[in-house]
């Protein structure tokens, strides 16, 4: 099991994606394939978890769209996730926020962490 571990580490392609937790609210670009057409789209929402170890880790993206919440998981070692960016640094003390499926508005909303300079 740990030579097929070992394979898998090195013929995984390593990103140079940021250091962002739970809470954090992110754009994804990730390619769309229609075809033979390839484009970028992009995916903005907050970070609900990141679950796994190694090259299989994944990370999961709520967003609201038209009052419906939407959730996508993606892997950090997909190809087709080009890009990660920050936007906010969210200010929560749990490492899964489920508990956001629930809430609607204002509750919904994720504090924004304050730094000091």
């Amino acid at each position: 099991m740990e030579i097929l571990n070992y394979i898998h580490d090195n013929l995984a392609e390593k990103k140079n994606l940021p250091d962002f937790r739970p809470g954090d609210n992110v754009e994804v670009y990730y390619k769309i394939i229609e075809g033979a057409k390839e484009r970028i789209q992009v995916f903005r929402g907050d970070v609900l978890q990141i679950k796994g170890h190694d090259s299989h880790r994944t990370f999961t993206v709520r967003k609201l769209s038209n009052g419906v919440g939407v959730e996508r998981i993606f892997p950090m070692a997909s190809p087709n996730v080009a890009d990660v960016k920050i936007l906010k640094r969210g200010k929560v003390r749990r490492a899964k926020l489920y508990y956001l499926r629930e809430l609607v508005g204002k509750k919904a909303k994720i504090k924004e962490k304050k730094y000091k300079k």
